[in-house]
């Protein structure tokens, strides 16, 4: 096979000899899927060589639960296409620890978590392929164990399992970020026969009979979509609906839900999957307050749920903390009243910060003559921007900050329409006519 001329386009060729030289090398191949453009070409072309040679590969797709529906489909349609050569597929659904990133107190998630099967996003996946708690073969495995580390753990596994040297097809491309680059030309790797598009995997720091390996490192977006095109290879529909909702082709992310790119990848499943959308709200803590970004009302009133594992106080915390990401004017701003309602009641009342009770009575906070952290807490859920909750009232200083906040956000902060609050809401209606 080496040597054929599938398309007059160098980074193609340059795959395909990649391709060549891991079916010839190593004693068996598996591909890291996860139904993104980049590892569904990788997938694809792999299966064109693996035709030429009579060989097989086997395949990897962990499931984060909290997917598009149209990357689960997609996948599902690989695998479908190309079981020809797809010795064995591993479809995991286990309880692995995700980074939540709309979370300060709950930096973690895990997805698929039986304890909260109520709030799954979606249902288990029924193939046969599909590996759960319930069917779980692997002695090494823990729940809530770091993404990251299972998938050094696999590696190691399907090696045993398989014996020789092992090759991990991984889809990383280097124009996507300077860290992707840094994994390909790093020094500090080892190759597989010096070649520099290959690393080998080691786990604490011990050496495996495996390598990485990234056979379209080199490739450009462009390149991708070229590929799908010449040869009509299936792809990922979430893509069309992102161009079609004005994303370019290198803007386009399958971002998850609760990572660190939490506005982007929030806002798209929102417009992209409603029904996905919906349940995503309800599925991680954090998401409901993440999602402000995504509205057209910073101070609209918005609905959240304290996890019963933390205090009113942390609560209190996590919702300042959170403000901050999007509006760190309007986290100040609640600060700052919270710092004088703490002083005014250890003046008059004798009661310091670390005296404040999380909850009193609720008649007593209704009628604002306690202090308690819940009350705290319900004034900045609520978005009570004079904090009259807190017993404050409308002032000169608080209205010009609001107007700087206006001018700065222009009309997605504020609208009168988006508030419930009868003060805030004659405010916004004077200043708007």
């Amino acid at each position: 096979m080496s040597g054929k001329k599938y398309l007059e386009t160098n980074v193609l060729d340059a795959a395909f000899d990649r391709f060549d030289f891991v079916f010839t090398e190593f004693d068996n191949l598996y591909l890291s899927i996860s139904g993104g453009k980049d590892s569904s070409v990788m997938l694809q072309l792999a299966a064109i060589v693996a035709r030429e040679y009579g060989m097989k590969l086997s395949m990897l797709y962990v499931d984060l639960e909290a997917q598009y529906q149209a990357t689960v489909k997609h996948v599902q349609d690989l695998i479908n296409d190309n079981k020809d050569v797809l010795d064995r597929v591993y479809w995991i659904a286990l309880p692995l620890s995700l980074r939540n990133g709309v979370s300060v107190i709950q930096p973690k998630w895990i997805c698929w978590d039986p304890d909260e099967q109520d709030k799954w996003v979606r249902g288990m996946p029924q193939h046969e392929y599909v590996i759960n708690e319930d069917n779980c073969p692997f002695d090494w495995f823990k729940k809530e164990m770091e993404f990251e580390d299972f998938i050094l753990y696999f590696a190691k596994w399907f090696n045993d399992l398989s014996g020789g040297i092992t090759g991990c097809g991984v889809a990383i491309r280097s124009d996507e970020s300077l860290n992707r680059f840094r994994t390909i030309i790093s020094d500090m790797k080892t190759p597989y026969k010096g070649k520099p598009w290959t690393t080998q995997v080691k786990l604490k720091n011990k050496p495996l009979s495996v390598f990485n390996f990234y056979p379209l490192y080199d490739w450009r977006t462009e390149d991708i979509w070229g590929a799908v095109s010449e040869f009509n290879w299936k792809f990922n529909e979430i893509y069309e609906l992102m161009y079609k909702n004005g994303l370019s082709i290198h803007q386009q992310r399958l971002c998850q839900p609760y990572g660190d790119d939490q506005k982007e990848g929030l806002d798209q499943f929102k417009v992209l999957e409603a029904e996905t959308w919906v349940k995503i709200l309800n599925r991680v803590h954090g998401v409901n307050f993440g999602n402000i970004y995504a509205r057209t009302s910073l101070l609209g009133n918005f609905t959240s749920e304290k996890p019963a594992h933390i205090s009113w106080q942390q609560y209190s915390v996590f919702l300042l903390e959170t403000l901050g990401l999007y509006a760190p004017e309007l986290r100040d701003h609640y600060y700052k009243k919270i710092k004088t309602f703490f002083r005014w009641y250890e003046k008059n009342k004798g009661v310091t910060i670390k005296d404040i009770p999380d909850e009193i009575d609720k008649k007593l906070e209704s009628s604002k003559t306690g202090a308690s952290w819940r009350r705290i807490a319900r004034a900045i859920e609520r978005n009570d921007f004079w904090m009259k909750r807190l017993s404050f009232s409308q002032t000169k200083e608080a209205a010009e900050q609001l107007r700087a906040m206006r001018k700065k956000y222009k009309s997605f902060l504020i609208k009168p329409e988006n508030t419930t609050d009868k003060h805030l809401k004659e405010w916004l209606n004077d200043e708007t006519g």
